[in-house]
């Protein structure tokens, strides 16, 4: 099994609301297997000057945080080997060194680790 988890939730282009039950849902699913990362694709915004989703994500992965629910989070603009939690993202996940992601700066995904 994959360490990696991709889940999308601009998919079908849902209310925030609704992605974000899907976010929870995904890490209570999560917990307690061999996954270790979920890769979030939430997309930037249409507008170019960044949408509601990313946002509301991010913030709802603080509180999760807080519970314990994941060790931490890297926003994917900041997914790069000279950023210390990428460093130890990549540590605590060796499959994340084939990721696509990194070093291309993309606001539009979230990267979590469990």
């Amino acid at each position: 099994m994959s360490q990696i988890k991709i889940v999308n939730l601009e998919e079908g282009k849902p209310s925030v609301a609704d992605a974000l039950v899907r976010l929870q849902l995904e890490l209570r699913l999560t917990r307690g297997t061999s996954i270790k990362a979920l890769k979030l694709i939430h997309g930037f915004g249409s507008t170019g000057r960044g949408g509601k989703l990313r946002p509301a994500v991010r913030r709802h992965l603080d509180t999760q945080r807080g519970r314990g629910y994941l060790r931490f989070y890297i926003p994917g603009e900041r997914l790069s080997i000279f950023d210390e939690e990428t460093r130890r993202a990549l540590d605590l996940c060796p499959a994340l060194r084939n990721d696509t992601d990194l070093e291309r700066h993309n606001n539009g995904i979230t990267l979590v680790i469990l």
